[in-house]
């Protein structure tokens, strides 16, 4: 098969709604900056139920469930998994000193890229098991279905039922911790683990052939989504580079402003 053949044969759809996905948060988290470090009385959404009740949760399920999706496009995820797991660590490490000595609430301990850490490591399992047992796929993906779904569901009831305790160790699954500091980005792994997997079913099932589900795009099309792609194609390292980038340039217009007034 050449090159040519796979290029277009590519998940075009994927990449476009990755790079929806991390736009949104990429604004999200903009808006936060302006917001509450740099004090302007903009972007007031951040405050509203309906946002956190019903915009969050779509950009959230969006971004994790089309990592899992593209999770079964790959031949080796545990690579993958190492490779971001050292990005998360990185990140943890990097705002803890930021935090500590910079005066900046930014410590992440357990965010977005922890739960997709986990959930390629629990792929890759589920692979390697399914292979060894020579497994019928109908069945792993039922029952990882049926498991994706038990963790929504669970991951939901420890929110509404403010479970808490003075573990870290709990931290992942996400209960309150008494006396944690403050962290930005968190995530828990319920229910966000169980929408990774249920993205999973839907890449083995829709994408069998790892091929796009929408071939023979427009040029229109094609013109206007290339860029979003390109974001998500490249969603790691933009999501590792964002926010120093993003804080520096607000620190730079507001330093403008407050020197013109």
């Amino acid at each position: 098969m050449s090159k040519k053949r796979l290029a277009s044969d590519r998940a075009w759809e994927l990449d476009l709604l990755r790079g929806i996905a991390l736009l949104m948060m990429l604004f999200m988290h903009m808006s936060w900056d302006v917001r509450y470090e740099f004090r302007a009385d903009v972007f007031s959404y951040l405050e509203k139920g309906w946002f956190w009740s019903f915009v969050h949760p779509v950009i959230v399920v969006l971004f994790v469930s089309v990592s899992g999706i593209c999770c079964t496009f790959s031949r080796n995820n545990v690579k993958r998994g190492l490779k971001l797991l050292g990005a998360t660590v990185l990140l943890t490490v990097v705002t803890y000193i930021v935090t500590n000595y910079a005066g900046l609430n930014c410590l992440i301990l357990f965010n977005v890229l922890a739960v997709l850490t986990c959930g390629i490591f629990l792929y890759a399992l589920i692979s390697f098991i399914e292979k060894k047992t020579k497994a019928k796929p109908a069945v792993v993906n039922v029952i990882m279905g049926i498991v994706g779904l038990y963790i929504v569901i669970c991951g939901c009831d420890i929110h509404y039922m403010d479970y808490s305790t003075e573990s870290l160790a709990f931290l992942p699954v996400g209960f309150e911790i008494a006396g944690s500091p403050w962290q930005a980005d968190y995530m828990p792994l319920f229910p966000w683990l169980g929408v990774f997997l249920i993205g999973c079913v839907i890449g083995r099932v829709c994408y069998k052939d790892k091929k796009t589900l929408f071939a023979g795009r427009g040029k229109v099309v094609k013109a206007v989504s290339r860029p979003i792609e390109f974001i998500g194609r490249h969603s790691l390292i933009i999501y590792l580079a964002h926010q120093p980038v993003v804080y520096g340039i607000l620190y730079l217009i507001f330093l403008a402003i407050r020197a013109f007034r």
